[in-house]
């Protein structure tokens, strides 16, 4: 049995191996696509390239483990299948369930190794990730733009026509755009020969020194005929500086929601922490905000006069008894004091929304560490009882079921945690959702391999179908 579980390993192992390295490289020329506009024309040399992509590797292997997992479960079942070892396993005495003893105990090793680099290697990594822009901002300042061609930064559309120097600090022909206010219609330019980029390490303010240049401004008219005009007021300058932010440099879409969520940084024990803070904080905010709103109301001044015995003249508690005119103020004064609570409880309401959203979120990435180990397991338990069933092994029909099923396994995840994460559903639910859904599969496919059950029996299938073209269409009788 010794030398059969070393068979089964040994193929189990160097299928998951090749497989992991091809679907790895794969996702990371898709992590170098989508981050192809902060590498590219930024003169980057090539080791701080790699340490992009090295701080970028992790978080790719939540999405490549579990798919390397069920392909490579496909695959060996399938060839073995195939070429008819598994028969000759059970001609022997030999139950899948044995076979696959070996490769459970891997199978549950590797998903506690994925637990612990989730906890640890992942945070470290997405922590130095989100913040290595910045540190090669501060570095190579001139990375943020770009030769040629207008780069957003900040609140400016910065355009040179040449870079110099050794780190590409000094500039020829700027050209910069001010982004202003949509509705008041102003723009403004500025237009030099020459400029110089400064920056410190300690510092996240970068300085953009101009030289020799001019500085155009729309005025905009209060009288709406005078507009057609269009009135504008030039300035020229020997030097002018510009502070741009380090946060804003290079600021992708979705690059503001990535800094934000740092519940992406945090092991499990941080975020217990993080989260124990801030369910205070929500709890704390709830009660202050209802105690705002109970004051606003007047009850505790009315309480106080009815315990004090104060008593009220009737004709100043009748509306109908006062004039128009305080009618009408009362009225106003009224409408204007609920306008007032209106408002106040939707601003109250689009905070603890988002304070509530902060700790979905937190909840969802604590639970999130214990899927991947699990989805390793669930995936083994899917891939190899389905290439038993299917006995198709390489990369043809394997790879179609290990692509449609991770499709599922992910589109679920992710519309879970979307969920979950806007307070539709639990956390908890959001999170484990895909896995709940898959299990029953994987406990179905189980079952029908090891009793040696296709994929689906067309016989069960079939029959309505036939009882039906018989009850129809008898068989004719013939006479003997």
């Amino acid at each position: 049995m010794k030398i059969l579980d070393k068979y089964l390993l040994k193929t189990f192992v160097s299928t998951f191996a090749s497989v992991f390295v091809i679907l790895f490289f794969i996702f990371i020329l898709q992590t170098v696509w989508l981050f192809i506009s902060e590498l590219a024309g930024k003169d980057l040399d090539l080791i701080l390239v790699l340490k992009f992509l090295l701080f970028a590797m992790p978080r790719i292997i939540p999405l490549v483990l579990p798919l390397s997992i069920l392909l490579a479960s496909i695959m060996t079942f399938g060839n073995l299948a195939e070429n008819y070892e598994f028969a000759a396993m059970k001609s022997s005495g030999i139950s899948l369930q044995r076979a696959m003893r070996s490769l459970t105990y891997f199978i549950l090793l590797l998903s506690v190794c994925a637990f612990f680099f989730a906890n640890n290697v992942i945070p470290f990594a997405e922590y130095k990730f989100i913040n290595f822009r910045k540190d090669i901002a501060q570095m190579k300042p001139a990375m943020a733009i770009a030769e040629g061609q207008f780069s957003d930064v900040g609140i400016y559309n910065i355009k040179v026509n040449k870079k110099s120097g050794e780190n590409g600090n000094f500039l020829t022909g700027v050209t910069i755009h001010k982004k202003t206010n949509f509705y008041d219609g102003t723009k403004n330019v500025i237009k030099a020969k020459t400029g110089e980029l400064l920056s410190n390490e300690k510092s996240n303010i970068l300085k953009l020194v101009l030289n020799d240049g001019y500085y155009y401004e729309d005025v905009v008219p209060k009288k709406y005929e005078e507009r057609n005009k269009l009135p504008f007021a030039k300035s020229s300058f020997k030097h002018y500086t510009i502070n741009l932010d380090l946060s804003k440099l290079n600021n992708v879409e979705g690059a503001d929601q990535e800094i934000s969520n740092t519940n992406n940084m945090l092991n499990v024990r941080e975020l217990k922490y993080t989260l124990d803070s801030l369910n205070k904080s929500y709890r704390k905010d709830v009660v202050s905000f209802a105690d705002n709103i109970y004051q606003r109301t007047g009850i505790n001044n009315i309480r106080a006069k009815s315990e004090n015995n104060v008593k009220l003249d009737p004709k100043k508690k009748l509306l109908s008894d006062v004039t128009p005119e305080e009618k009408a103020q009362i009225l106003k004064v009224a409408a204007a004091n609920i306008s007032s609570s209106n408002f106040s409880i939707d601003g109250s309401k689009f905070e603890l929304e988002n304070k509530q959203k902060t700790i979905n979120s937190h909840w969802i990435a604590l639970y999130e560490k214990f899927v991947i180990a699990y989805a390793c397991v669930l995936m083994f338990f899917i891939g190899a009882p389905l290439g038993a069933i299917i006995r198709k092994g390489g990369l043809g029909l394997p790879i179609v079921f290990a692509i449609l099923i991770f499709i599922i396994y992910h589109f679920i995840n992710t519309f879970g945690r979307k969920v979950a994460q806007e307070n539709g559903i639990p956390p908890f639910l959001g999170a484990w959702m895909s896995s709940f859904i898959l299990t029953p599969f994987a406990l179905l496919l189980t079952y029908r391999a090891t009793n040696d059950i296709g994929l689906i029996n067309m016989d069960v299938v079939l029959l309505p179908f036939q009882k039906l073209f018989k009850k129809f269409f008898p068989p004719k009788k013939t006479d003997q």
